[in-house]
């Protein structure tokens, strides 16, 4: 009876303040009511279900993070592996042939070799090691000195870590690579 009609006041508010595109077009929540929906036990009641969900979420971004290494996915790459720079190592690393592959097959075979005691065998053993060993420094040297002077034709000077990461990618037997090698042998990056 002495009350004021809604709708005819909603449909004035409205008339006074159209809906924007773009605007946040609702009231400002209050306070208390932001930090009552934001606050949370300092410790948990079920504690399996937590650790079952951190898990989970775990294993999520596990399987993300794997996704990317196969696809070279740089959203969800390792920070050491983001970027146009990194990318550019990775091609020129893998786009060659690198001493530094063989390293762990022939080393596993020398550890073979080791075992017999025969004197001959062991000098063998030993220049043949130290041999692998100079061959490799000498072949990551090259590596180096090529990857640096197109780094800096591309990217302006090289970067603290390209020469470690680079090294220890090629170390890497080319088929257990992650990421995943993205050319072929010898189509090294523009």
């Amino acid at each position: 009876m002495f009350g004021r009609n809604k709708s005819y006041n909603e449909e004035s508010l409205e008339a006074a303040h159209p809906q924007r595109e773009g605007a946040k077009n609702r009231p400002t929540p209050k306070r208390r009511d932001q930090q009552a929906a934001r606050k949370q036990p300092l410790v948990v009641q079920d504690r399996k279900a937590a650790k079952a969900k951190s898990r989970s979420a775990r294993n999520e971004e596990m399987a993300l993070r794997r996704q990317a290494m196969l696809t070279n996915d740089e959203r969800y790459l390792p920070e050491r592996d983001k970027g146009p720079r990194r990318k550019f190592i990775r091609d020129y690393v893998d786009a060659r042939r690198n001493l530094s592959e063989l390293m762990l097959p022939v080393m596993v075979l020398v550890l073979a070799l080791s075992f017999f005691r025969n004197s001959t065998t062991l000098l063998i053993v030993t220049l043949a090691t130290y041999s692998i060993m100079i061959a490799v420094v000498v072949d990551n040297a090259l590596l180096w000195r090529g990857l640096k002077r197109r780094l800096v034709e591309k990217f302006g000077a090289t970067a603290k870590g390209d020469l470690m990461y680079a090294v220890m990618r090629t170390f890497q037997i080319r088929r257990t690579r992650m990421p995943r090698p993205q050319v072929q042998r010898g189509e090294y990056p523009a």
